[in-house]
């Protein structure tokens, strides 16, 4: 689904991927819209999963763990499988009007993912600039965006360096935020 897209990828494939009958898949997914959700679903945990256990968790401090996961989406962006994008931003992009349950799901899990990057922007903001004026909501959101678009451009100009650019231009942004020159 990744790699041809969620409306391209037949059942009979993914049942021949699976090694399985169409029989077998009717026993465990109700249809191909269930079965995407439980993808999407499974690809989002290992994402979260891979962030949870990455070394910048560890730091005391809000601002360098902010940094620190920027940093480490930067060294996911060097897996060469990165050039066929993320599966989130590929479903939301090319299912959304004729599935609306994936898109409520694919809602749900950007919101998930806003709203664990800006627990740690709350505590940066509260630490290194009580006074700014930023919302960290939107900063969280607009990062989602960065990294979004940014994957779109990796897949239609097949380089995967784009991310990792794009990522740093974010990260200097909220430099300049957090020092009070923006």
């Amino acid at each position: 689904m990744l790699g041809k897209g969620y409306p391209a990828t037949t059942l009979d494939e993914i049942c021949l991927a699976a090694g399985v009958t169409k029989g077998s898949f009717f026993h465990y997914f109700a249809d191909k819209e269930h079965l995407g959700m439980a993808v999407l679903d499974h690809f989002v945990a290992g994402q979260f999963q891979a962030m949870q256990a990455a070394p910048f968790r560890n730091k005391r401090d809000p601002l360098e763990r902010v940094y620190g996961y920027i940093d480490f989406v930067i060294k996911m962006s060097k897996d060469p499988s990165t050039i066929q994008g993320c599966l989130l931003g590929s479903f939301a992009q090319d299912i959304s009007e004729t599935h609306p349950k994936i898109r409520a799901r694919c809602g749900q899990h950007f919101d998930s993912w806003a709203n664990a990057f800006k627990q740690d922007l709350d505590e940066a903001k509260k630490k290194h600039a009580p006074r700014a004026s930023f919302d960290t909501q939107s900063l969280s959101e607009h990062f989602i965006a960065v990294a979004e678009g940014a994957l779109i451009l990796v897949k239609v100009k097949r380089d995967g360096k784009i991310l990792g650019k794009q990522l740093r231009h974010f990260k200097r942004y909220l430099q300049s935020l957090f020092s009070g020159k923006a």
